[in-house]
């Protein structure tokens, strides 16, 4: 089950590379829709994983007491 915390963290990854590339081709004035869309989808499913993976520790958590 660890590897789900970490895959939580990858997804923060990609949304800090899609904000770096946003910013990159905001500034040389080019398209950057696309990045957008990749941060957007990534923060939400950074909140989305870590909302689940702890409702799953709790659970977990109330089922051995």
């Amino acid at each position: 089950m660890k590897i789900l915390k970490y895959t939580e963290f990858l997804y923060l990854a990609v949304a800090i590379i899609s904000l770096y590339q946003i910013y990159a081709l905001w500034s040389a004035g080019e398209e950057f829709y696309t990045f957008v869309f990749f941060a957007v989808v990534s923060i939400g499913m950074f909140a989305f994983r870590r909302h689940y993976r702890k409702k799953f520790e709790k659970r977990k958590q109330d089922n051995n007491s």
